[in-house]
């Protein structure tokens, strides 16, 4: 299959893009050639942070009744977890194929890890990435529980990496949740080293308690010489913290090459983004929960999480909002350890053009997904290309 996509906007220049066997192409002859109409092209979303097996979605609504506060929030998350068939795998493949539609193709998502229900969440989230087939899902081995203070954790941790399960180790709030910082990152950068896999920790911990851990998984990353392969996510703490406490955090995470991902979910603390950015740092965006036993929010679309950001992070001028379209997309895929993508020959033909001349219209407006290509496969969009055997792709309704 060949495709050209006549008068695209890239980077702000009208240019054609040429598919050939699901990669961008140099220019040549191509079999079909569609007129895109001036709209901007920008590589594909990744879900830096998501939990896919905790999803309600697709599901009969549930009522939210968790009390306030992270502890209330795990609690009952994981009391509910057996009264609404939580994992579903046929919930999560209707939420990838959500994602999918609206121009996510990579995403990393925290799988709970706890002896009472073993490795359920894993199979789950696997049986539907292979049966939607056309995001990239990498699951993190995580700790919500507790990893020290929930016997057996630790055991079904390294059980879940062993068998290829899981691809990353995550961990949970050293001091807060855990008691022992010291003792939590051992134990997390034990299994990354036994398993040569990355690492990804959520920081929910404030103030000088959060900015010391801040320092500490820095200072293990150095020790082990894990740099370029540990991500904070969330890390509050970068946020609250004073102009100067956050310059040198900024300046610390991009000397170890930490990548720390944000969600700008609900009324959490949004990592600074330019900051970090202006300072070299990889920085991604995510969903968090999407309509779970956590919160009833979250719609797994991407665009409207980079509108989150871009609008909470008070970013005004076109290169500001078009850097949280960037962090969608690039920023992601930097934190999961894919290739940089801008959308060059060679590079997988993961794109999506959205029905906007621009990025930071595209964000504000949070455009319709005009075509979303998966390796040069149409996904979905209102543009009407085939699929490889000659069946038009499905039109997408925002």
């Amino acid at each position: 299959m060949s495709t050209r996509l006549e008068n695209v906007r890239l980077r702000g220049e009208l240019t054609s893009l040429y598919v050939v066997d699901g990669r961008l192409a140099p220019e040549q002859p191509c079999a079909e050639s569609v007129d895109m109409g001036g709209r901007v092209v920008v590589p594909s979303f990744v879900d830096a942070h998501c939990h896919l097996d905790k999803t309600l979605w697709s599901g009969p609504w549930v009522p939210n009744t968790a009390g306030p506060g992270l502890r209330a929030r795990i609690a009952h998350t994981r009391a509910g977890r057996a009264a609404h068939g939580v994992p579903s795998a046929p919930r999560i493949a209707a939420l990838l194929e959500t994602m999918a539609a609206t121009g996510t193709t990579h995403v990393r998502t925290h799988t709970d890890v706890s002896p009472e229900f073993g490795l359920d969440g894993f199979e789950a989230v696997a049986a539907a990435a292979t049966a939607v087939g056309i995001v990239w899902v990498q699951q993190v081995a995580f700790p919500q529980y507790g990893l020290l203070t929930n016997p057996g954790t630790l055991e079904l941790m390294d059980e879940a990496l062993r068998s290829g399960l899981a691809q990353v180790v995550g961990g949970i709030d050293p001091a807060g949740i855990d008691g022992d910082a010291d003792a939590h990152l051992a134990a997390v950068f034990g299994l990354a080293l036994a398993h040569d896999v990355p690492v990804d920790i959520h920081l929910h911990d404030g103030g000088i308690l959060g900015r010391h851990q801040i320092r500490s998984i820095a200072e293990a990353t150095a020790r082990h010489g894990w740099e370029g392969r540990v991500t904070i996510s969330h890390g509050y703490a970068l946020a609250e913290a004073t102009a100067t406490e956050q310059d040198d955090l900024v300046r610390l995470l991009a000397d170890v090459d930490i990548a720390l991902t944000t969600c700008a979910a609900h009324d959490d603390p949004v990592a600074p983004v330019r900051a970090l950015r202006e300072a070299g740092a990889r920085v991604g965006l995510g969903s968090d929960g999407i309509r779970d036993l956590w919160s009833p929010w979250g719609n797994g679309d991407l665009l409207d999480r980079a509108h989150q950001l871009a609008y909470r992070s008070s970013f005004h001028t076109d290169p500001e909002i078009a850097m949280a379209l960037d962090v969608a997309g690039r920023g992601g895929a930097s934190v999961l350890g894919l290739p940089d993508r801008r959308l060059a020959v060679g590079e997988p033909a993961d794109l999506v053009v959205l029905d906007a001349l621009g990025e930071a219209e595209a964000v504000v407006t949070r455009a319709a997904r005009h075509l979303v290509l998966r390796d040069g496969v149409p996904v979905a969009g209102t543009a009407r290309l085939p699929y490889p055997d000659g069946t038009p792709a499905p039109t997408v309704h925002q």
